[in-house]
């Protein structure tokens, strides 16, 4: 395993395949990483009600050769202190020094999104959109700006693409969309209502759904085909889903990208026809 790979979002990108065991001991690991690393393996399969051989082949599975060292791992995340680049913002620092830690900020959460990605799952989530008679993206907030930006790129693939920021319309579009299309879900928590509900309508239709998230235990997660993660740090100036917000662009990013090189000829074609018409807004 890369000694730089973080063993939280090793969890949180895999968290979806976990069987219910795995799943209680990323659980956890999860919500407790601080204690976890003072634990045991036996302490830890006699919290959990399990064998330490189920908890040694789970530290396999998230890249680690053992216990010991998931342990290592997990302390060097959870102890050491996240300075240069998540260092903290002062009052007294200089717009010079504040612009730089902001965009210090930025390259870590995407050096982390990229991190946690699997490449079957990319795979899975550009197959739905290629194999998709629609596409619409979703988001609430902030996120539905995000949504809005993949709606800007995918228009270009020649795919029948959408998204809207009302979440009036958003819902009614959703119950308009059938088992040929497929549902973007783009949310930081995995569980705003407004999503959910959408959520909800889209399943009862039988549409398939890919989630863009921070969160591997979310209802979002839960009830999505495929998930693809972010993985956004908290600073005192910046919050997580502000920071998210770099990481869900570099994934859309990255699906776009996908589908075009596959979309090939169609996909130019599309592109030249826009770059024509977009070529008449100039003077």
């Amino acid at each position: 395993m890369d000694n730089n790979q973080h063993c939280l979002a090793s969890i949180r990108s895999n968290y979806g395949r976990f069987s219910v065991k795995e799943k209680s001991i990323a659980d956890l690991i999860l919500e407790n990483p601080q204690s976890i690393i003072h634990h045991t393996i036996n302490q830890v399969s006699e919290e959990l009600g399990l064998a330490e051989s189920t908890v040694f082949r789970f530290c396999q599975r998230i890249g680690f050769k053992g216990f010991q060292a998931m342990k290592i791992a997990l302390a060097a995340e959870v102890v050491t202190p996240i300075k240069d680049i998540h260092e903290k913002i002062n009052e007294e620092d200089s717009i010079g020094t504040v612009s730089e830690k902001v965009f210090r900020s930025n390259i870590k959460t995407i050096e982390d999104t990229l991190h946690v990605q699997d490449e079957h799952i990319i795979e899975d989530a550009v197959d739905a959109i290629l194999k998709a008679k629609k596409v619409q993206f979703f988001g609430s907030g902030g996120s539905a700006l995000v949504a809005m930006d993949a709606y800007h790129k995918f228009i270009r693939s020649g795919i029948d693409v959408s998204a809207n920021l009302d979440s009036h319309m958003q819902i009614m579009s959703a119950s308009q969309m059938t088992s040929d299309d497929l549902a973007v879900l783009i949310s930081h928590s995995g569980s705003t209502k407004d999503l959910l509900d959408i959520l909800a309508v889209l399943k009862e239709n039988k549409v398939k759904t890919i989630a863009v998230t921070n969160f591997a235990k979310s209802p979002l997660t839960k009830e999505a085909d495929v998930s693809l993660y972010t993985v956004a740090e908290e600073t005192d100036f910046r919050s997580e889903a502000l920071s998210s917000r770099i990481g869900q662009l570099s994934i859309i990013d990255a699906l776009y990208t996908n589908v075009m090189i596959i979309n090939n000829e169609s996909g130019q074609e599309a592109l030249q026809k826009m770059r024509k018409s977009i070529s008449l807004k100039r003077l």
